[in-house]
């Protein structure tokens, strides 16, 4: 199938992780294969127009944009009609994505999450877990969900507490609970090969399997290890009681990892077929049932009850690093993934935080990561902010929460209003404004539809340019009148420009 780009016409969709480089406009070649999710990130088989079309296809599909030509490789829904591009997503949407029965406990997205990663990587353990907690609150940052990340069990598929690592973690658990803290436990659908619990799992037959009848044996990030066969029901009942058991010793929910579409192979043989997406699927909808919980990769699951993550982002300033996060983020939510939390303040990749010693750590980076997440549905932290930076700058981290809370009231509502109409929370310029030429603006979003963040991700800059739609503003309690025009605004660092639309 081929068509003709409308004038004036912009695209959006498909891999989350590509935010940075939309929309597609006329004068854009870009092709992407929505067949398997190629990417680290949530992918969804959609594209979205200002010109109120969409492109959806159950299986995926391959497209190009080919200045000004669309061409479509697979089965696919072609719908016009709907005036721009809310009109376009929500009948997408409604049509292909409904959002029903979302029990996300707004607790992921009052206070920040704290997760365990950057500070003890592998290394999880009792005393250091309560001693990051303790410091947290020491600090003055309000408690807040607590992630304790990969490294808290022996090996994986064994989902108890390591006893050397943890040896009392009710009473750990107990604690963090006083202190006012919720916790998540990091988890994975792989099991190490030649434990109990392997030999257990192979004996039932709950393990993907090789078209020899071996266990399939997955090499990733961690190594080799054997994967769970969620097409089995009885697989999903034996992680049930996996994890049960931590919630019967106190445990709040669960960050869910791996479950990557290119980890599952074509051939793999299952208990009912299933494709790679299909698996990585089944994975996100065995963790829909926790009221706690997180996913950094999905295919095919927008419209579910999923906190989802964006992918790992560099300590950078280019592409892979902080200028991703707004642009990604907001295609999240057009996307149907509004429930969004844009990676660990300072970025997710361990080894950029290795040899701080050397000046490894940005300091002005991680100040502006945490202006930019601040006003974003989740907002996460993992390497802790007062070890790595002084006292002056964590008090700009410290202003940063208090932004968050300024406008606590306001994110819960858009996440009430999300679980209910799919609406995205952060939300594009020509979302809310169909009428204005801001169709390729994403340095700067809307939280909703009366409150305008523009953060700043360029090193060293001290002000920037932000596009005010037509009419009246208010900027630190100045109004200020706009005819639809680019004003120039204070941005020093520790500053996030938050501009009140006034109704």
């Amino acid at each position: 199938m081929n068509f003709e780009m409308l004038e004036g016409e912009f695209w959006f969709g498909g891999y989350v992780h590509e935010g940075i480089n939309q929309p597609i406009d006329e004068n854009s070649h870009y092709e992407i294969d929505l067949r398997l999710n190629q990417s680290p990130n949530q992918a969804m088989p959609l594209f979205l127009s200002t010109k109120g079309r969409y492109v959806w296809g159950d299986h995926g599909f391959k497209i190009t944009f080919n200045h000004g030509m669309i061409d479509i490789e697979g089965d696919v829904t072609v719908l016009e009609g709907f005036n721009n591009l809310k009109g376009a997503y929500v009948q997408a949407m409604q049509t292909h994505f409904p959002f029903k029965n979302i029990t996300l406990d707004l607790a992921l997205f009052k206070n920040p999450i704290y997760n365990s990663w950057i500070e003890l990587t592998y290394h999880q353990n009792e005393q250091d877990i309560l001693k990051y907690a303790q410091t947290i609150l020491d600090s003055g940052m309000p408690p807040g969900v607590l992630m304790i990340d990969d490294g808290w069990t022996d090996y994986y598929g064994s989902w108890v507490f390591s006893k050397g690592k943890f040896p009392n973690p009710k009473q750990m658990i107990e604690k963090l609970h006083e202190q006012g803290f919720h916790v998540m436990l990091w988890v994975s659908p792989y099991v190490t090969p030649d434990t109990l619990q392997f030999r257990e799992l192979r004996d039932l037959d709950l393990l993907i399997k090789t078209k020899e009848g071996k266990p399939f044996m997955l090499e990733w990030w961690n190594g080799f290890s054997a994967v769970l066969d969620f097409t089995n029901p009885k697989t999903n009942d034996w992680m049930d009681e996996q994890l049960n058991n931590l919630v019967e010793l106190g445990v709040d929910g669960f960050k869910f990892d791996g479950g990557d579409s290119l980890f599952y192979d074509n051939d793999n043989v299952v208990y009912s077929d299933a494709t790679p997406d299909e698996q990585s699927l089944l994975w996100a909808q065995f963790g829909e049932k926790y009221t706690l919980n997180e996913y950094r990769i999905t295919a095919k699951a927008g419209g579910m009850s999923l906190l989802q993550r964006l992918a790992d982002k560099d300590h950078s300033w280019d592409e892979g690093g902080i200028p991703s996060l707004v642009p990604n983020s907001l295609l999240q939510g057009i996307t149907g993934h509004p429930f969004c939390s844009p990676d660990m303040i300072g970025g997710g990749q361990y080894l950029n935080f290795i040899g701080l010693e050397d000046s490894a750590l940005d300091k002005e980076l991680f100040i502006r990561h945490s202006e930019i997440a601040c006003l974003m549905p989740a907002m996460q932290f993992s390497a802790n902010p007062s070890r790595v930076l002084n006292k002056e700058e964590f008090s700009k981290v410290l202003n940063t929460i208090e932004i968050r809370k300024k406008y606590q009231s306001i994110i819960e509502q858009l996440v009430i209003n999300a679980k209910e109409t799919g609406e995205p929370i952060l939300r594009y310029m020509t979302y809310e404004f169909p009428n204005e030429p801001v169709e390729a603006i994403t340095d700067q979003f809307m939280l909703g539809s009366d409150i305008l963040v523009a953060p700043a991700a360029e090193k060293g800059i001290e002000s920037r340019s932000v596009y005010l739609p037509k009419g009246n503003w208010n900027y630190n309690g100045e109004m200020i009148v706009s005819e639809g025009e680019y004003k120039l605004f204070t941005c020093a660092l520790g500053h996030l420009i938050v501009i009140e639309k006034i109704k």
